[in-house]
């Protein structure tokens, strides 16, 4: 058996998201654990039909706190593949010394870093509207097809948006924005790699090789990959196979930084 991979999803999604990585994963003998944050328990058409009271109120800190305590009680440090805010999950944990590597895809960026992109201000700023208070957001069918499937065909989309969409809380957002999102680029870190959509709506390809340069530690690996004619909906959209190859072939590729890692200086 290989090490653990933790699946973290990121907002309008559940754990369901990544049935078919971790069948996947599994098949090359990796442990796959794929945790629910707060509220996001279920199916997703129950959630987006019934949205857990609370939902409004939670916070980026409310699901790091979850996927920490349960990274704790594993044997070793897992990997971590995450998908835009858990990317973002992804990469505080790689900067908390958490994990032995980290796969972050079309990742939120930390430190408020910011692209000058319409698409990527036009739904921040939807999602973020201090106006709406604790409101949660309601992800609708046409939305999820501008933003998340904009690369995908309207059939495919609205049978993703029926399995897989759900609500979510405006302040997860706002709080990647803030301090709750900050880490220290500069310092030697696990392996991470970080992965672009180059037609993504919500994370902008360009953000995320910004991403990925503003990690200065020459001795610590970072890598980044864009795949074309991808969008946001990239861990799920028709071609995810070659993805989560990609993923697969880089563990592969640096599995002594990830055994040297575990026994020495950041275990």
């Amino acid at each position: 058996m290989n090490s653990t991979i933790v699946f973290i999803h990121g907002m309008f999604q559940n754990p369901k998201s990544w049935a078919k990585w971790i069948t996947y994963f599994e098949a090359k003998e990796y442990n796959c654990l794929a945790p629910a944050w707060p509220l996001h328990e279920g199916e997703p058409a129950d959630l987006r039909a019934n949205p857990p009271a609370g939902l409004g109120d939670l916070e980026l800190n409310d699901i790091i706190v979850k996927i920490e305590e349960m990274i704790l009680k594993l044997d070793d440090k897992p990997i971590v593949v995450g998908h835009s805010v858990g990317g973002l999950i992804v990469q505080l944990l790689v900067n908390r010394k958490m994990v032995k590597a980290g796969v972050a895809i079309d990742s939120v960026a930390p430190n408020a870093m910011l692209d000058f992109d319409w698409g990527f201000f036009k739904n921040s700023a939807a999602i973020a509207n201090p106006f709406k208070g604790n409101e949660p957001f309601e992800m609708d069918g046409q939305t999820f097809q501008e933003t998340f499937c904009n690369t995908m065909d309207p059939e495919e989309t609205k049978l993703a948006y029926q399995e897989f969409a759900t609500h979510d809380s405006r302040n997860v957002l706002r709080d990647c924005m803030g301090e709750a999102g900050q880490l220290d680029v500069e310092l030697a870190h696990a392996p991470l790699l970080l992965i672009a959509g180059e037609k993504d709506q919500i994370i902008p390809a360009s953000l995320t090789e910004k991403n990925a340069k503003a990690y200065t530690d020459e001795g610590s690996i970072t890598s980044f990959k864009e795949f074309p004619n991808r969008g946001h909906y990239i861990c799920g959209e028709p071609g995810w196979e070659e993805v989560a190859a990609y993923a697969y072939n880089w563990l592969e590729d640096n599995k002594t930084a990830f055994q040297e890692e575990q026994k020495g200086f950041f275990k």
